[in-house]
């Protein structure tokens, strides 16, 4: 199978016609991308799922991720790839594997210190700090639609401190949105 970002770019692209859901689905590619290489696994595999994990959203939003198996498989990803994407439901009733804590734990952090960057002067990710992204986290009024339980007891179950974990994937962000392969759709700015 290839896992190849581009094929799965053109297939999200097929699905989801949103360009904030786009640019949410590149920042978790980035975030997947990041942990794969710290954890000397497939990057391209685990880009490749950060990037379709959203892919049955637009179009199902109140079944969510219960139509993914079928675009995927229709598209000739495997089984697994499609229990992959799944799995990043809050109510998954099995154990996860690495990736799977894994896209559980940057699917809506990478939305969360975007926000943050967005309400900067600068809206820009280099400057954006653990600690305003943690003064943000505090309040409840910003963001209101994260879990921020979700956020903490995921980043936990991956053996990473949050505040490491926060810093691990703002940095991803920041280095990533400079690469031409996310000009098209920018995260901030």
């Amino acid at each position: 199978m290839d896992y190849s970002r581009s094929q799965a770019w053109t297939l999200l692209r097929q699905h989801v016609k949103s360009e904030v859901l786009l640019k949410h689905c590149l920042a978790v590619e980035i975030a997947m991308r990041a942990y794969a290489a710290k954890f000397d696994q497939n990057v391209e595999y685990w880009g490749a799922v950060g990037l379709l994990h959203d892919i049955d959203f637009e179009k199902y939003p109140d079944d969510h991720p219960n139509h993914v198996r079928q675009i995927l498989t229709a598209a000739g990803y495997d089984g697994q790839f499609a229990t992959n994407v799944e799995s990043h439901a809050r109510d998954w009733p099995k154990e996860r594997t690495l990736l799977q804590k894994t896209l559980l734990a940057v699917d809506e952090l990478t939305g969360f210190v975007i926000a943050c960057a967005l309400v900067r002067p600068d809206k820009n990710l280099d400057n954006l700090e653990v600690k305003s992204v943690m003064k943000k986290f505090k309040d409840k009024a910003f963001a209101r639609a994260v879990n921020r339980e979700t956020l903490t007891t995921s980043a936990q179950d991956m053996n990473v401190d949050f505040k490491e974990h926060i810093a691990f994937v703002t940095k991803a962000l920041a280095q990533a949105v400079k690469l031409p392969e996310y000009q098209e759709f920018p995260l901030v700015g």
